[in-house]
């Protein structure tokens, strides 16, 4: 029985890792992602394109751009005001703080910064702006069942298999 391939139609499990142009690790997943290939779910910076023909246990390597990926870094999701200003269950790095705007959406910010008596934060995705490598170990690669469809598609939307 020869080996699957990823192509239109394909349930596939993988890991990736999302590393600096150094190397560091900046996120991970261990846990597999599952995806029937071709389908509604698109992987981030071209991920699905890099990974079509491969076959459970090969590893594929992209770098991607901010464009790519997660944006560029907009300035105007940066604020900073005065720590006194701030209620003291935001005054900690990494402290979620959710604004909503005139339209009524609400989007979430990070404290990204405490210094000489300013606080910052930051609605931008951490690696916003930053050129990234992206690695990815194919773990599965099998025909996709009606069962696999309803549980990676899209809820509310019927999925199609190829």
């Amino acid at each position: 029985m020869s080996q699957e391939i990823i192509k239109v139609g394909k349930y596939v499990s993988l890991t990736y890792s999302i590393c600096d142009l150094d190397g560091n690790v900046l996120e991970q997943s261990d846990l597999p992602v599952n995806y029937i290939h071709g389908g509604e779910t698109e992987l981030i910076g071209g991920m699905d394109r890099a990974v079509e023909g491969k076959s459970p246990g090969d590893e594929v390597s992209i770098t991607i751009t901010p464009a790519q990926g997660f944006g560029e870094h907009d300035p105007e999701l940066t604020f900073t005001d005065d720590l006194d200003n701030v209620p003291p269950q935001f005054r900690q790095l990494g402290a979620e703080v959710q604004m909503q705007n005139e339209a009524g959406e609400v989007k979430s910010f990070f404290v990204t910064k405490i210094e000489d008596g300013k606080l910052t934060v930051d609605g931008n995705h951490p690696l916003a702006g930053k050129d990234l490598k992206v690695n990815v170990k194919i773990l599965e690669v099998r025909d996709a069942t009606k069962e696999d469809a309803m549980n990676v598609g899209i809820p509310g939307q019927t999925p199609t298999l190829n």
